[in-house]
């Protein structure tokens, strides 16, 4: 297994070579959404709505950071179970997500759609929400500030630790270490 530095701007040129375990540093930018964003998001897909960000290379964080501490960009930002997202994420794969960011395996429509779009899932580790926090460096609301720790966020991470869960072959790391859900 492999570590790699990747800077999120040019994570496209390195998907390819990523493999299930291996470990990523990710710096740059971010962006959280969860359920309700999710919802939302779709909504304004179907609508032919503007997006609060776009899709294309875009690394989606499946976080609901709480609320931030003075003198600090972000609270505890841990990673929320990605199943929750299986619904959308192949449509989001499709257009163009390069990652996505959290907790848990994915279903097999998941890992088809990233191994069709070359993309990858990155697993963080759960209960780790303030090492996360953290290698946050800036948090900006950009949509959907009514659903609170669910709003779309903007971040700047810097050093974010995480590990290949699904890589762009559509290897997993569920099925290659045997693991249960």
């Amino acid at each position: 297994m492999s570590e790699f530095r990747v800077d999120s701007g040019q994570i496209r040129e390195i998907l390819s070579r990523l493999r299930v375990g291996d470990r990523v540093w990710l710096t740059g930018t971010v962006f959280t959404a969860r359920d309700a964003a999710h919802q939302r998001i779709e909504r304004l897909l179907d609508t032919g709505g503007q997006l609060p960000f776009a899709l294309q290379n875009a690394i989606i964080y499946y976080a609901g950071p709480t609320p931030t501490p003075e003198n600090l960009p972000i609270g505890s930002c841990g990673p929320t179970t990605s199943g929750r997202m299986d619904w959308i994420a192949p449509r989001f794969y499709d257009l163009g997500v390069a990652a996505t960011v959290g907790k848990g395996g994915r279903s097999g429509a998941v890992t088809d759609s990233i191994k069709r779009n070359g993309a990858v899932y990155l697993c963080a580790v759960g209960g780790a929400g303030a090492l996360y926090a953290r290698c946050v460096k800036k948090c900006e609301v950009i949509a959907f500030e009514d659903l609170g720790c669910e709003s779309v966020k903007r971040l700047e991470v810097e050093d974010f630790p995480l590990v290949v869960g699904i890589d762009s072959e559509g290897g997993t790391l569920f099925s290659t270490f045997n693991l249960q859900l």
